[in-house]
């Protein structure tokens, strides 16, 4: 590639629900602006590369609201700059990092790090600071000052704010600045020691459940507070239980500004992935029935999910390749999300590429209140580039991840990421 980006896509399929429009054209990226985007010819430049991406489609760059990068402190696991990479590698122009680092990001000087840090990176990074000094639950971090340096998002996510009177007083304090608060929603007296979802399959293997009702008590007792103090905007993070889901759909039918996100993992897999005792199947919150896959699935379709998430979670194999119960919870994602989307959405028939680039790329950016991705000639270049029919299969050697904890390796999928260009940069993804 020229040092200066300059590409001519003819014929692609563009999806931009920003713009209202999904409709062939041809697309032409100089520097970091879209010079042209139209159905009509295009008079580039000689040094302009031309690409016939008839077969390619392109969407506002996709954006992952929920990943954990581990720095600082857990350097180990991943990086921001790996952690940026394998977001590239998956397609993504945009994440937004969680807050259980070392130490967490509960102080102005943390926050600006990890900006900095992404400041050079082609996939953009935005913050989620804590909502307690030290993700521990009992002092108010100083979330309006965190919020000036630029914080967009608040939560002790990994931990639950389980005490109720420090929750309330966090919707008060954010109210005056119509700030955000997210949630890890989990009773944790009810999951002390948990190992998987509390079910028949834990019965027979004899390991420790993590009911559902753990995570739909703190989903409706924040609902609740968030209406209590004057409908202030509450995210559900991972929501994984079809309780938890009529729960957010009855909220919004009252008018509440309450939103959510779901992952891949929790409408691809049920705890039957666990009988084989695979820690990479080990997960907060844990896979959960098939009954819970077809409710969020429903609720994808009919607009109760407002974003997909991944929450990339990486861990270094000595944390993983251990006895299920003592084994780390998590798993990476940013690579195969697309892919999974696509699979089990789409191909599936369950909606549309639209709705997929909504949930994807264009309600985290609305939810979090960040500039909104535009094709209009002049706009700044930030798009997915994709396959949408391309079948692959994944291997986790491939993963630009430090971590390579997935339960997805050797999972063909269709629909496969090809470019991501921001900030004047092309990343060819390799997968």
């Amino acid at each position: 590639m020229p040092d200066t980006l300059n590409i001519l896509f003819e014929n692609i399929d563009i999806y931009s629900p920003s713009d209202n429009f999904h409709e062939r054209r041809n697309l032409w990226i100089k520097g970091d602006t879209i010079q042209a985007c139209t159905s009509a010819s295009v008079k580039a430049e000689k040094s302009t590369q031309r690409i016939d991406a008839r077969s390619l489609a392109a969407m506002p760059g996709l954006f992952d609201m929920h990943v954990h990068l581990r720095e600082p402190g857990q350097e180990y696991k991943e990086t921001i700059q790996t952690g940026t990479e394998s977001a590239a590698n998956g397609g993504f122009t945009g994440v937004c990092c969680m807050p259980n680092t070392i130490p967490a990001i509960d102080n102005a000087p943390t926050v600006e790090y990890i900006l900095n840090r992404g400041k050079t990176t082609l996939t953009e990074v935005h913050v989620c600071a804590s909502i307690t000094k030290g993700r521990e639950g009992k002092e108010l971090a100083p979330m309006l000052e965190l919020k000036q340096h630029g914080a967009v998002m608040f939560s002790d996510d990994g931990a639950c704010v389980m005490n109720a009177e420090v929750m309330n007083r966090a919707f008060k304090y954010l109210k005056p600045v119509d700030g955000l608060i997210s949630q890890h929603c989990e009773e944790h007296t009810l999951t002390e020691g948990f190992a998987m979802h509390d079910g028949e399959v834990s019965a027979i293997l004899g390991l420790k459940g993590y009911p559902s009702i753990a995570e739909e008590i703190i989903v409706a007792r924040d609902i609740m507070l968030a209406a209590h103090n004057g409908n202030c905007r509450y995210h559900v993070s991972h929501l994984s239980t079809a309780g938890s889901i009529d729960l957010v759909r009855q909220a919004k039918l009252r008018g509440q500004r309450v939103t959510c996100e779901v992952t891949p993992h929790h409408f691809t897999l049920t705890d039957e992935a666990v009988r084989h005792y695979d820690t990479n199947a080990k997960m907060n919150p844990p896979l959960r029935t098939k009954q819970d896959i077809e409710a969020i699935i429903m609720a994808i379709k009919d607009g109760t999910v407002d974003a997909i998430a991944t929450d990339h979670a990486p861990h270094a194999i000595h944390e993983k390749e251990l006895e299920f119960a003592q084994a780390a919870n998590g798993i990476t994602g940013l690579e195969t999300s697309f892919g999974l989307s696509m699979t089990y959405l789409v191909h599936a028939g369950h909606i549309g590429m639209m709705r997929l680039v909504e949930l994807m790329s264009t309600m985290p950016r609305e939810i979090l209140r960040l500039p909104s991705v535009s094709f209009a000639e002049g706009s700044l270049a930030n798009i997915t580039i994709a396959n949408l029919h391309e079948e692959w299969l994944f291997t986790p050697q491939k993963s630009r991840s430090k971590s390579k904890n997935t339960p997805f390796g050797g999972f063909t999928l269709k629909g496969k990421p090809i470019y991501a260009i921001n900030r004047g940069l092309l990343w060819g993804c390799d997968l």
